[in-house]
């Protein structure tokens, strides 16, 4: 009887023991335990206390309580890549990563089946809706909008409804086909080329103004010449060439110049020649100008002299010219500074005219 009654005690001191652990639990710190009592975690519409569990140690009721544990740990999910058209017709294939965590544990467990499955199509999804609705130069140079907007999308679907807080969104690569990448590269290169020589023509434009301003500034004394001369024979000479070359010096031409008697014409040339330029443009325009104001006195096609010489005298027709006629022609040799006192020798050869 008393083995009876001591079998009886352990068997009921270790299913005391069994009951009490499986009424134990443990919630970690980046967790929280949902309790389902009879597979309820609300009660009229609200949530039931307790129903929600904070880290440390938790008693549930056995058989009556369930308890679920869900991680509020952010998750790092990789989107598969999706390939798509965007809105410049050029197809490409756009990876991304989504960070995101649990907020709600009761939305997350309750309103949908698998939150993380869930979140990867929803990504998957408003990953090709952005490629369609941006264009290549969005994808590759303004990233950031493109993972704000991305980012807004799927919030927008998964925080209120399920409880689930999507904290950045990332792409991370953008395949472009190879044609595209030549495309983009032959034009990069043109860019670059473009700019070379927009630079050199600017560097040889800043170089010419210099050399000018040098040159003006050398003719002004002779002896400046010379020195550059010396100057460019030193540093040919630096070199260590076999040959050396060693121009005439313009001062000796200019002294048999002088010589044989053209220093006058020659100082009158030079001095011509350091005219300044801004006063040969004034003194061009002013003439101008007054070539302008002057009017003119031609009136029309008909008053236009005809030159001797060139000019035929346009037949009679067996008409004599009458008196009105020779006070034209009288006019027309004043015009022309010919005083009708002085008749020309075809003049006196012409027959008087009948009348």
């Amino acid at each position: 009887m008393e083995a009876v009654a001591l079998v009886i005690l352990l068997v009921v001191v270790v299913g005391g023991l069994l009951t009490l652990a499986s009424a134990l639990r443990v919630v970690q710190q980046f967790e929280h335990g949902i309790v389902f009592r009879f597979g309820q975690v609300q009660r009229g519409g609200q949530l039931r206390p307790g129903a929600v569990r904070t880290p440390g140690l938790t008693v549930i009721l056995p058989i009556v309580e369930r308890m679920q544990k869900v991680n509020q740990q952010t998750v790092t999910m990789g989107v598969p890549a999706q390939e798509g058209i965007t809105q410049d017709n050029v197809s490409v294939r756009v990876d991304a990563v989504v960070y995101f965590r649990v907020v709600d544990p009761v939305k997350a467990i309750v309103n949908v089946q698998n939150y993380g499955y869930a979140v990867s199509q929803v990504a998957q999804t408003s990953l090709r809706s952005v490629i369609g609705q941006a264009d290549m130069q969005e994808l590759l140079g303004e990233r950031e909008q493109i993972n704000l907007r991305l980012r807004g999308i799927i919030d927008e679907i998964t925080q209120d409804p399920w409880g689930i807080l999507i904290e950045r969104v990332e792409i991370k690569d953008v395949s472009l086909p190879e044609g595209m990448k030549r495309s983009m590269a032959r034009q990069a290169e043109a860019e670059r080329e473009r700019r070379a020589r927009i630079i050199t023509a600017d560097g040889e434009f800043q170089a010419s103004k210099r050399l000018a301003a040098a040159a003006e500034i050398m003719s002004q004394d002779p002896a400046a010449l010379q020195l550059r001369l010396l100057q460019t024979v030193v540093e040919v000479s630096a070199e260590k060439n076999s040959t050396l070359v060693m121009p005439l010096p313009v001062e000796i031409l200019r002294f048999f110049d002088r010589a044989t008697g053209g220093g006058g014409e020659a100082a009158t040339a030079e001095k011509g020649d350091r005219l300044d330029l801004g006063e040969r443009l004034a003194k061009a325009e002013a003439e101008l100008e007054k070539a302008a104001e002057t009017p003119s006195t031609l009136q029309s096609a008909e008053d236009v002299p005809p030159v001797i010489g060139l000019d035929e005298p346009k037949p009679h027709h067996g008409v004599h010219q009458s008196q009105p006629s020779r006070e034209v022609t009288g006019r027309e040799d004043e015009t022309r500074g010919i005083s009708s006192a002085a008749p020309s020798a075809d003049e006196g050869d012409t027959p008087p005219a009948q009348t």
